[in-house]
């Protein structure tokens, strides 16, 4: 059997505006500056600590705890108002899944946030996880080997699909392949920097690749 896991913001979901708009409210709430979306969109990929210590004022990191709660318990109610997949996404995940692949997805998302998501757009998916205790966020290869044992599958028969820097290096720490998607939430150059090796610009092309690495 071979196996494909997927990041899933930026990779799958564009879940770039509900996150925008939550950190909005955190920020507006608590009575801080505004960040833009494009500032949102390159801090998103470490988990939810770190997206909120990115987008408070350098002079207020204290109050980091306040507003991961609020984030949490704003983030919980509007995860799905605009989130979506990419284009071609659903009918990849089946037709991998048909020809016989295991598929999982695999998180720096908060882990309820990942069920419910995995849940509504793609139930057909083998398994997620998202942050949670016991795992360690990607880079960490944890996840990883998690989904690899629960689908049965060697790392030698699998590889890892992204959108960030984050995702390239837990590929490397995980010893398999990464193919860095190109609509995600990293523009290319930050993609090439980080070292990727393997893109993909669509997800026919995406399809193709993962045929060509794993045949």
């Amino acid at each position: 059997m071979k196996a494909v896991l997927f990041d899933l913001d930026g990779t799958l979901l564009n879940t770039l505006d509900d996150l925008y708009q939550s950190i909005s409210y955190v920020l507006k709430n608590m009575g801080f500056p505004a960040r833009t979306k494009k500032e949102v969109r390159s801090f998103l990929g470490n988990g939810v600590e770190n997206l909120m210590l990115r987008s408070l004022p350098d002079d207020h990191k204290e109050s980091l705890h306040e507003a991961v709660a609020l984030f949490r318990e704003y983030y919980g109610k509007h995860s799905e108002d605009e989130t979506c997949p990419y284009d071609g996404i659903p009918a990849l995940l089946d037709r991998l899944q048909k020809e016989g692949y295991g598929v999982a997805v695999i998180s720096n998302k908060p882990d309820f946030a990942v069920q419910t998501l995995s849940a509504k757009y793609f139930p057909a998916v083998s398994f997620s996880v998202g942050e949670r205790e016991g795992i360690l966020r990607k880079p960490a290869p944890d996840a990883i080997f998690e989904a690899l044992r629960v689908l049965g599958v060697s790392a030698e028969n699998s590889l890892y699909v992204g959108d960030s820097e984050v995702d390239v290096e837990t590929g490397k720490n995980a010893g398999m392949p990464c193919i860095a998607v190109t609509w995600g939430f990293r523009d290319r150059d930050v993609l090439e920097a980080s070292g990727a090796e393997h893109y993909a610009d669509t997800a026919e092309e995406l399809y193709e690749k993962i045929q060509s690495l794993l045949s």
